[in-house]
């Protein structure tokens, strides 16, 4: 884990911010990235590849995001909320959505929008990221919360 990196994101203007953990807002954000799985296997089966990548993205974001709400970690930078979400869970836990967020810009910046096999294995890779970061933040104690919210502090 780059510290140095860590470090920009606390200093950024909409960066890394301790705040008050967020039960409601948490449970928000899961929501969202169920509808988002939704929304991508629509835009998947109707051979919108390119938007199917994007929401697929959207969808690992909101479930990652739904984790830093329940431990009380308030972040507008993509970069920094999964740099810290890779910090406190260890980097196997953002490897998916690192692999989806380069993916998401090629399609959506420059037009590089992957073959149909690979947007569907990233739709069952997004499937199952959800599923985890559900189960993990459903099953958070309070012993634990203070425990990420700590190592950050």
């Amino acid at each position: 884990m780059d510290n140095k990196k860590l470090h920009w994101c606390f200093r950024l203007k909409d960066g890394i911010r301790i705040v008050e953990p967020n039960e409601r807002l948490a449970q928000s954000y899961i929501k969202e990235a169920k509808s988002s799985l939704e929304r991508a296997e629509k835009n998947f089966s109707d051979g919108d590849l390119l938007w199917a990548s994007v929401v697929i993205y959207y969808s690992d974001y909101y479930a990652l995001y739904s984790f830093l709400q329940k431990i009380g970690v308030k972040c507008e930078n993509h970069s920094c909320s999964i740099l810290v979400t890779g910090f406190l869970l260890g980097e196997d836990k953002i490897s998916v959505i690192n692999q989806h967020k380069n993916k998401r810009i090629d399609a959506q910046y420059y037009m590089k929008v992957g073959k149909e096999k690979e947007v569907r294995d990233m739709l069952k890779e997004a499937k199952m990221l959800v599923l985890e970061f559900d189960e993990f933040i459903s099953n958070l104690n309070n012993f634990e919360i203070k425990g990420y919210r700590s190592r950050i502090k």
